[in-house]
């Protein structure tokens, strides 16, 4: 069973970009990457939403995401979402652990 948050962050002014960015850039994604549990971590920009940034953050179990939540780089993390002065709204998901029924494949273009 793995848990997907979407993380909408809306800011003003491209703030919402720029906090991507420097997430990027300074490496913390990179290291949110690398911790154990952590299936996804990736930013999407909405097409008709340029004041949003998109976050898909997909972690193997609850306690993977409750040590990614413990850890020092969440404080890194807050201070960022301060600084480009960003709010969010969050969507959370479980696996569908029977994955795509059959009868949705011929939907799918491989």
């Amino acid at each position: 069973m793995s848990i997907t948050v979407n993380l909408y962050y809306t800011g003003s002014g491209g703030n919402a970009r720029r906090f991507a960015q420097e997430m990027e850039e300074k490496g913390i994604a990179d290291a949110i990457r690398a911790e154990e549990g952590n299936e996804k971590y990736e930013y999407f920009i909405p097409m008709k939403d340029p004041e949003t940034v998109l976050l898909i953050d997909s972690w193997k179990d609850q306690e993977s995401l409750d040590r990614h939540h413990a850890s020092a780089m969440m404080g890194e993390l807050a201070a960022l979402r301060e600084k480009y002065d960003l709010h969010m709204s969050v969507e959370r998901y479980v696996s569908d652990t029977g994955g795509v029924p059959e009868k949705d494949q011929r939907f799918i273009r491989e």
